[in-house]
């Protein structure tokens, strides 16, 4: 049987008896958990400077790879994680961030870019927090 990321991620939660909710809530301690939330990924974030260190010794290609996709999925571990604390619907969260970052694109359907390389906002773009909002106040009226 292949259960959704979500579905292991709850059980993940339940087995280690984390925070799980159905609904958007905020901790008691939000600032207590978001700090706590931010070492753990700072931690993660840090492993970055090991694999640039791997790559300036010439570790082979697989070893940087294993590493960064070690990396990426301990990071999203822990944010799918810390959603389900909140009773955050991540993956609905993350189709409206999606569709908005579509929005971005100029008006000849092509991205934008500055000197960077960063996405520029075309002209029909728009932000992501008003529907996030509607999402989450309709989560909660279903209550």
């Amino acid at each position: 049987m292949n259960k959704s990321f979500a579905l292991r991620i709850a059980a993940m939660n339940a087995m280690y008896k984390l925070p799980a909710n159905d609904h958007p809530v905020l901790p008691e301690d939000v600032v207590g958990r978001l700090t706590k939330f931010k070492a753990t990924l700072m931690d993660e974030v840090h492993e970055i400077d090991q694999i640039v260190e791997m790559a300036r010794q010439g570790s082979p290609r697989i070893d940087l790879l294993v590493a960064m996709a070690d990396l990426l999925g301990d990071i999203i571990v822990y944010c799918r994680s810390e959603a389900l604390k909140y009773g955050l619907p991540l993956e609905e969260v993350l189709d409206v961030i999606m569709d908005s970052n579509e929005s971005k694109l100029g008006a000849d359907g092509k991205p934008i870019y500055d000197a960077n390389g960063k996405f520029l906002k075309g002209p029909d773009y728009w932000k992501p927090e008003p529907r996030i909002e509607a999402l989450l106040n309709t989560i909660a009226a279903g209550r």
